[in-house]
């Protein structure tokens, strides 16, 4: 014996209720005079097993089945007919095919449009000839009601800040991203309390109709996605986000960055175009922003980290070294922390003489020969060391001020002497001796290291790489001789501070490679290995006088630094070296040249040691140990020259002109002459000098002035 069941539809969603119901179980809408449905729903198969779900065959005049009373069982429904389809009305926002007696739509509940055609047919609409199936192809009624059903659940999503994506109630992590849950996230409404937005996100649509295309039990509905404008900014990396919300909310919203992008300058713009370039790795970004003078310092506001819109990877306080460190962008790292000077005007020698700098660079190539035999190192012939005029003394205190101001980097200077005790620590070597080092201001570039020993030398910047070059050819000319020695030495360096690993041959080999390489690229920061190598380039020692630990502008320790100490050309015979050493300042992974001023001589000035020097000669005592009195490193040792520090010092008596100072100090002894040093070099800096002594009658002439007036 057949049940008789008894239904009505919905006049909003079409969903068919039984007839006891006085709300719509949907969508809780209020029974209205719909019309009554009445079936038998298992009379042609009465074997069929209610608990099993089953698909009916579908005929245009087959009896038509309903939803079983099972509520987990899948709705059947009766077949349209091609005059159904046909006076459906389309949707003016999502153009969904809806029932004629829906009043709104049902996929994204927009109002019915009052004018119009509302039985506009898939054949007549372009855009819906992508989204449903033709008149002649009958739709899949079942799946429709699936759909809908899924889409008018009471459910309240929430929106992952980061990428907008809508995920359900349960989870904890957004399922694009895995950002955590907010504790405090609002819930998108209800379908039945707000209007959602008809835009669906592109790979949201992807993902629906992928699963859609595998199996009809499986097939869900694309999640409401929110609308998302994104705004391009003047920088094409900087995209502003009006954010997933509500229309009203992101009118609100939208207005508010209308509000901050108005306020804000062309520093402002430069500034968060660097922080883009540090996430991702545009090193022109950060040089630009440097170079018009913004604040290395700076920090990321509230506003600021809205406009970027992206919260993972930028923090309110964070600043350029904080994203760099984040990052791991070293080359950047290096830049941002040495911090140049912007207000005062930068003059060297190299500056004020552009001619004569360039035939001291063509001095300098045509200087360079390789060595014939097993070790082929290029190096150089000549011996010169560049120091400042004694004539600066002589100037008015007023010029002089400004040529210091405008030859050093005052910051470099400030750091190595007071911040970090590293040079002109020794009141001895200072003021009896006359041996105080200036730190000569150097360009920011990843050259840093190869412009401060040209400017040691020659007084110039390697301008055309021809240091580089120099450094790449030796160490791919000799790259057995160096390898060993770099290998053996880090092995030991890494045992001496604890660090037990040994390394395959193939990552010695990669390591070695990559330090090749930087030497080839322009512009690339160099490491230790680099200065051994162009220790044996110049033909004589290298000393290092650098900080021990990175540090930001905050105090705050960043690593350690490995620079500081002497490199000595260990493959040279001894006989084909200079004794006389360069010195160098590194601060902050940034190199300088460390130069002495020009003095009348040293006659009596000897610290027990015999020099045999005239007095056109001006040397200058180099410490050989640090302010703590203990030895400075020596670099790359074999295991049979490592030993204790003894053994170390007669290693550095060999290579040098040492000698130990009244108060017990061994130093290192720099020979410069003005008759030894070379021509060009001596040339461009008497013009240089000669830019500041024309000042020289100016300033007296209104000191003379000054002195009027006071008489009168």
């Amino acid at each position: 014996m057949t049940e008789q069941r008894v239904k009505w539809a919905c006049d909003y969603c079409t969903f068919e209720n039984w007839l006891s119901a006085i709300k719509c179980t949907m969508c809780r809408a209020p029974r209205q005079r719909g019309p009554i449905i009445t079936e038998e729903p298992y009379k042609n198969r009465p074997d069929l097993d209610p608990n099993v779900e089953w698909d009916p065959p579908r005929t245009e005049s087959g009896s038509s089945l309903l939803i079983c009373p099972d509520s987990s069982a899948r709705p059947r429904v009766r077949p349209s007919s091609m005059a159904e389809i046909a006076s459906k009305w389309s949707c003016q926002m999502c153009t969904y095919l809806n029932w004629p007696r829906a009043i709104r739509c049902t996929q994204c509940l927009c109002q019915r449009p009052k004018a119009g055609s509302p039985t506009e047919s898939p054949q007549t609409s372009g855009s819906n000839a992508g989204c449903r199936p033709a008149v002649h192809s009958p739709v899949d009624t079942c799946e429709e009601y699936n759909d809908r059903n899924r889409l008018n659940t009471h459910q309240q999503y929430w929106t992952c800040a980061a990428c907008t994506y809508q995920n359900w109630p349960r989870t904890t992590k957004c399922v694009v991203c895995n950002l955590p849950k907010p504790n405090n996230q609002e819930a998108i409404d209800s379908p039945e309390c707000a209007e959602p937005s008809p835009l669906i996100n592109e790979q949201d649509m992807a993902r629906w109709r992928g699963n859609g295309s595998g199996s009809q039990g499986q097939r869900r509905s694309p999640p409401m996605a929110k609308r998302d404008d994104r705004v391009k900014m003047d920088f094409q990396r900087i995209e502003l986000a009006a954010g997933a919300m509500s229309r009203e909310e992101q009118e609100v919203d939208f207005k508010k960055l209308k509000q901050i992008r108005n306020r804000m300058k062309k520093t402002d713009w430069l500034f968060l175009s660097a922080c883009a370039g540090v996430v991702e790795g545009d090193l022109a970004a950060v040089e630009a922003y440097k170079s018009s003078g913004g604040d290395i310092a700076r920090q990321l506001t509230a506003d600021e980290v809205q406009l970027l819109n992206r919260s993972s990877a930028f923090d309110v306080g964070f600043t350029l070294v904080h994203l760099a460190i984040r990052f791991q962008r070293q080359d950047m790292l290096a830049i941002l922390l040495t911090e140049v000077n912007q207000q005062a005007a930068k003059c060297i020698p190299s500056m004020v003489c552009p001619e004569l700098t360039e035939q001291i660079r063509r001095e300098i190539a045509a200087s360079l020969h390789q060595r014939k035999g097993d070790f082929a190192c290029y190096f150089l012939t000549d011996l010169v060391t560049f120091t400042l005029p004694a004539d600066i003394e002589d100037l008015p205190p007023a010029v002089q001020e400004k040529l210091l101001d405008e030859v050093l980097d005052r910051d470099v200077q400030k750091e190595l002497e007071e911040e970090s005790p590293v040079i002109n620590w020794s009141m001895e070597l200072g003021t009896r001796l006359d041996s105080r080092l200036y730190a000569l201001w150097n360009r920011t570039a990843g050259d840093c290291l190869l412009d401060s020993v040209l400017q040691a030398t020659w007084g110039i910047y390697d301008k055309d790489s021809v240091l580089r070059k120099t450094l790449h050819d030796s160490l791919h000319d000799c790259s057995h001789w160096f390898y060993t020695r770099w290998k053996e030495w880090e092995s030991w360096y890494s045992q001496s501070f604890g660090l037990h690993f040994s390394l395959r041959e193939e990552q010695w080999q990669e390591d070695w490679a990559f330090i090749l390489s930087l030497a080839s690229q322009p512009g690339a920061s160099l490491e230790q290995t680099h200065i051994f190598v162009l220790a044996h380039i110049l033909r004589r020692p290298i000393i290092v006088y650098g900080v021990k630990y990175y540090k930001s502008f905050r105090g705050e320790t960043l690593g350690y630094t490995r620079f500081q100490g002497v490199y000595l050309p260990l493959l040279w015979e001894q006989s084909f070296c200079w004794k006389s050493p360069i010195a160098l300042g590194y601060t902050r992974g940034h190199f300088s040249a460390l130069v002495a001023m020009e003095n009348d001589g040293y006659d009596n000035r000897g610290a027990g040691a015999n020099l045999n020097t005239d007095d056109d000669v001006t040397v200058t005592f180099l410490p050989l140990v640090d302010s703590d009195r203990k030895l400075l490193h020596i670099h790359f040792l074999s295991a049979q020259e490592m030993g204790n520090e003894e053994q170390q010092e007669k290693l550095l008596r060999e290579w040098l002109d040492c000698c130990v100072t009244d108060g017990g100090m061994l130093a290192a002894m720099q020979k410069s002459s003005r008759r030894r040093n070379h021509p060009l070099v001596t040339q461009m800096v008497e013009k240089w000098l000669d830019r500041y002594r024309q000042l020289r009658p100016c300033a007296s002439l209104s000191d003379g002035e000054e002195e009027d007036d006071d008489d009168e």
